[in-house]
């Protein structure tokens, strides 16, 4: 998967793992804010009705993404598992315009992960598993028929590793595919 990386990300990442009372409480808080905004932003329809969902969403993946640091898994990596279960969760509600990779390549992306996700109960058809909301993730208008093959963020064909584009669209490669062979002109 391609991942954009700033030195927000950074920043986001140490304040997160300190745990510091109120510092990173406004960090998490900005998160949700930032994520939701980009994707009410981008949403074809019913963008303010998506809204509860996509908060309520980001808020769970910050848990999950300190889980995965605290297992000792990599920033881009960590990173990479929330954004998984975004767009399983956007495939799940029809949202095609917000996935980040073809549906088709769902499962790829959870045997990536597997040992992760099997162990906190996520999959393609369960995102979140444990990490959901108690009551789980507030309902919200569905489009299943735009799940139609244009998906405008999606990049096919990267399941097997981790494209980080720097602020200076310099590219660090995680596995053996030339950068050229890759578009990065979308952002996430």
């Amino acid at each position: 998967m391609r991942l954009h990386q700033s030195w927000r990300n950074y920043a986001a990442q140490v304040l997160l793992e300190l745990d510091i009372p109120l510092v990173t409480d406004w960090v998490r808080s900005w998160l949700v804010d930032l994520h939701t905004d980009f994707f009410v932003e981008h949403s074809e329809r019913d963008a303010e009705a998506r809204r509860p969902l996509f908060e309520a969403l980001f808020d769970a993946t910050i848990d999950v993404y300190r889980e995965a640091l605290r297992e000792g898994y990599p920033e881009a990596q960590a990173r990479e598992i929330t954004h998984i279960q975004g767009s399983w969760t956007f495939i799940q509600q029809g949202w095609g315009e917000l996935v980040e990779f073809p549906p088709e390549e769902a499962d790829a992306y959870y045997e990536r992960y597997e040992d992760f996700f099997d162990r906190h109960g996520c999959s393609p058809e369960n995102p979140l598993g444990e990490f959901a909301p108690p009551s789980g993730l507030p309902d919200t208008p569905e489009t299943p028929g735009r799940l139609n093959g244009d998906y405008p963020f999606a990049v096919p064909n990267l399941t097997d590793g981790v494209y980080v584009v720097d602020e200076k669209t310099e590219v660090r490669l995680a596995c053996g595919v030339d950068a050229e062979d890759i578009d990065f002109s979308a952002d996430d």
